[in-house]
C-alpha cells in the first residue's frame, strides 16, 4: 500500500489487520545482525520512561542506519504487530502526507474524507495515540529536527507504539520528548570481515578471499556501505582482495571508480563519495554561513583517528577560514571569522554526521571517517590544496610548542605528510617530520627511526638539493638511527659520504668566488686557498661578536672553516677548531646528538684515527 490514494484508502472497504504501510527496504546480502547495536537499541527501549518507545539511531553517512531500522521493520512484520508503517522523512512534508494517507487508511476518526494535510495527519496521530492496536513507526532519514518536532509519535496511552528514527543529525531536539538517542558506528572489525567472507561466498566467488580480506576491510574504515559496493565491484570484475586493496591504496584511484554506482547491488542509489557528503551543501547555507565546506577539508587532511580541538583556535586556522569562507550573498567580501565561529563551524559539522567532536576524547577529539576524508579530498580544488597544507603544518607546529601529546601530533603529521607529498615542503612544513623522526630516536624506536629517516633524507635530497643544510641535517639523523639499530657500518658511510660532500661544497664556493670576483681586491683575496681562509676567518669573528661563540650558525661557520684548514694542509688549525666545536655541542647538545656525532667523525678523520675508535667513544663504551 505504498502509493495508497485517499480515494483508493476509502474504497478498501474495512480495515484488513495486520496493515503494512509504505516501502520497507528489504535487508542487504550476508546482512550483520550487530548485535552490540541492537542490544543498546534495546536496552533504550527498555529503560524509557514515556509510554511511547521511541530510539534514534544517530549517525554519519554510510553506517547501516536504515539497514537496522528495517531488521525492526521485517521483525515486526513477522511478530504480527497490527500496524507497521514506512516514512521517508528526509522532508517534513512527506511525513504529513504519509500520516494522513494512513490516518484514511486505519479509518481514524475525525480523518476528512478527500483530504491528505495536517488535519488528516493529527488524525493519525491521535489514534495511534488511543489505539489498542500494536503498532511500529518507522521515520527513516530525519535531516531537520525542528520541523519534524510536532509530527513525531505521541505516548501510546495503552503501552503498543514504538517508533524508530534514522538521522545523521546530532542536534538536542532528537533527545527531546522523552526519545533516546542511540550512536550507530561502522562495523566492528569481525563484523567487518565476517560480511565479506559472507557476501562472497553467497556469490560462489570464494576464491577472491585471501590474506588480505581483513586488511580490505580496515582501509575501508569498517564502513557498511563501502564493504557493500567493493564486494560488488570484486564480484563483478572478478578481483581478489589483494588487488582492489592495491587499487584502493594508489594515489591515483577515485572512489568513484572504485566503490561505483554500478556496484549498488543493495539499492543505496548514490555513490559512496555523495552519499558520504549529503548534508554538506546544506550545512554550508546554516550559520556560520560558508564556514563548512573550508573546516572540512582542512580536518580531511588530518589524522582521521582524531586531533585536538585547540587547533581550531590557532591563528592559522582562524587565517584560512576568513580567506576561503563562501561570502554571504548580500556582502562584498567575507567578514573576518572570530575563533569562536571556528568552533561554530566545527559543532555544525558535527550536528550534521559530518565528523565527529567529542570533548571526552581529549586530544582526539575531532574526528573523520577516512572514506569521507578521502572524499572529501578528491573535491577539493587543487587550486585551494596548497593553502589548506600550509595551514595543518603551521597549527599542528603551534599545538606542539604548546605540548600537546606527541603520539597524537606524530598520527596527524604523518596523515598530512601522506596526503600533502612535496606541498608540505614547499610551504617550509617538513620541520614537522623532523620532529616526528627526533622523538622516534629518543623514544628508542630504531626500527621505526632508520626507514623513516631513509624517506625523509631522500625527499630532502630530490626537493631540496643533496647540499642543502636541511638535507644534511636529516641524513645525520638517518646516520644516528643507524647506530641506535646497530648498523654502525651505514652509519660511518654515511657521516664519510657527508664529509665528503661538505668538502667538496666548500671548495666549489671558493672557486666560484675566485672566478666571479667582486672587486680587484676581492680578486687577489680569494685566488688562493689562503684568500678562502682568511673570507671564513672575517665571518667567524663577525658571527663571534653579534652572535657569540655558541650560536649553531656560528659554529657552522667552524666546521667549515675546520674544513677548509684540512683542506689547506693546517691540521692543526682543524683540530683546534672541530675541538672547540665538539666541546660545546657535547655541553649544550649532548654526546649522542646527530651534530655531536658528526662533528667527533669529523674530529677522528682529520686526526687520521680508527672509525672503531670513534664509535667507541661516542657510543660510551
Amino acid at each position: 500500500m505504498d502509493h495508497l490514494t485517499i480515494t483508493q484508502a476509502v474504497s478498501q472497504g474495512p480495515v484488513q489487520w495486520p496493515l503494512h504501510l509504505g516501502s520497507v527496504p528489504a535487508l542487504a546480502s550476508a546482512f550483520q545482525q550487530r548485535l552490540d547495536v541492537r542490544n543498546a537499541i534495546d536496552q533504550a527501549a527498555a529503560g524509557h520512561t514515556a509510554v511511547v518507545l521511541t530510539q534514534v539511531l544517530s549517525g554519519g553517512g554510510g553506517v547501516g542506519k536504515t539497514q537496522l531500522a528495517s531488521a525492526y521493520a521485517h521483525q515486526a512484520v513477522a511478530e504480527g504487530v497490527d500496524l507497521v508503517v514506512w516514512v521517508d522523512a528526509s522532508e517534513t512534508d512527506q511525513v504529513i502526507a504519509r500520516y494522513a494517507v494512513a490516518a484514511h487508511i486505519v479509518d481514524a476518526p475525525n480523518a476528512l474524507a478527500g483530504q491528505t494535510g495536517e488535519k488528516d495527519a493529527r488524525a493519525f496521530l491521535q489514534w495511534l495515540a488511543t489505539t489498542k492496536r500494536s503498532w511500529l513507526v518507522i521515520l527513516d532519514d530525519i535531516t531537520d529536527p525542528d520541523t519534524m518536532q510536532p509530527w513525531w509519535p505521541p505516548s501510546s496511552a495503552w503501552g503498543c507504539g514504538r517508533v524508530v528514527a534514522t538521522t545523521r543529525r546530532q542536534d538536542a531536539a532528537l533527545s527531546g520528548g522523552g526519545r533516546a538517542v542511540v550512536d550507530v558506528d561502522t562495523y566492528s572489525a569481525h563484523e567487518a570481515d565476517t560480511y565479506l567472507c559472507a557476501r562472497l561466498r553467497s556469490a560462489r566467488t570464494e576464491h577472491l578471499l585471501d590474506a588480505q580480506t581483513e586488511p580490505l576491510a580496515e582501509a575501508l574504515g569498517y564502513l557498511p556501505l563501502a564493504l557493500s559496493h567493493a564486494a560488488a565491484y570484486m564480484i563483478n570484475e572478478d578481483v581478489p582482495c589483494t588487488d582492489y586493496l592495491h587499487r584502493f591504496n594508489s594515489s591515483a584511484a577515485k572512489l568513484d571508480d572504485l566503490l561505483p554506482r554500478h556496484a549498488d547491488t543493495e539499492g543505496y542509489g548514490r555513490h559512496v563519495a555523495a552519499a558520504l557528503l549529503l548534508s554538506l551543501d546544506v550545512a554550508q547555507t546554516c550559520e556560520p554561513v560558508g564556514l563548512a565546506i573550508p573546516a572540512l577539508r582542512l580536518a580531511a587532511v588530518l589524522d582521521p583517528a582524531g586531533h585536538p580541538r585547540d587547533l581550531w583556535g590557532v591563528e592559522a586556522v582562524i587565517n584560512y577560514l576568513t580567506a576561503y569562507r563562501v561570502p554571504i550573498p548580500s556582502s562584498h567580501s567575507p567578514a573576518p571569522v572570530s575563533s569562536t565561529q571556528a568552533k561554530a563551524a566545527l559543532r555544525l559539522l558535527h550536528r550534521y554526521g559530518l565528523l565527529t567532536d567529542d570533548a571526552q576524547a581529549g586530544f582526539r577529539a575531532v574526528k573523520l571517517h577516512a572514506l569521507t576524508a578521502r572524499a572529501v579530498r578528491e573535491h577539493t580544488p587543487s587550486g585551494e590544496q596548497r593553502e589548506i597544507v600550509r595551514t595543518a603544518a603551521e597549527a599542528l607546529t603551534e599545538l606542539w610548542h604548546k605540548g600537546v601529546e606527541k603520539a597524537v601530533l606524530h598520527t596527524n603529521v604523518d596523515s598530512l605528510d601522506g596526503f600533502a607529498g612535496d606541498l608540505l615542503w614547499e610551504v617550509e612544513g617538513h620541520h614537522l617530520l623532523r620532529w616526528v623522526g627526533r622523538s622516534l630516536t629518543a623514544r628508542g624506536l630504531a626500527t621505526a627511526a632508520v626507514p623513516y629517516w631513509q624517506r625523509v633524507s631522500d625527499t630532502s635530497e630530490r626537493v631540496l638539493g643533496r647540499t642543502d643544510r636541511k638535507t644534511v641535517m636529516a641524513r645525520r639523523e638517518l646516520a644516528v638511527a643507524y647506530l641506535n639499530a646497530g648498523r654502525s657500518k651505514d652509519a660511518f658511510a654515511v657521516f664519510q659520504e657527508d664529509y665528503a660532500y661538505e668538502a667538496e661544497a666548500l671548495a666549489d664556493a671558493g672557486l666560484q668566488a675566485r672566478q666571479a670576483p667582486d672587486s680587484k681586491r676581492d680578486f687577489h683575496r680569494r685566488q688562493s686557498t689562503e684568500g678562502l681562509l682568511a673570507l671564513l676567518e672575517d665571518t667567524l669573528a663577525v658571527r663571534e661578536r653579534i652572535l657569540g661563540p655558541t650560536d649553531p650558525t656560528t659554529l657552522s661557520c667552524r666546521i667549515k672553516l675546520s674544513i677548509a684548514y684540512w683542506e689547506a694542509g693546517q691540521q692543526s688549525q682543524a683540530v683546534s677548531m672541530l675541538k672547540l666545536v665538539l666541546k660545546h655541542q657535547n655541553e649544550e647538545l649532548g654526546v649522542h646528538h646527530p651534530d655531536s656525532m658528526a662533528t667527533a667523525f669529523r674530529l677522528d678523520h682529520v686526526r687520521g684515527e680508527r672509525k672503531e675508535r670513534w664509535w667507541k667513544r661516542s657510543a660510551g663504551s
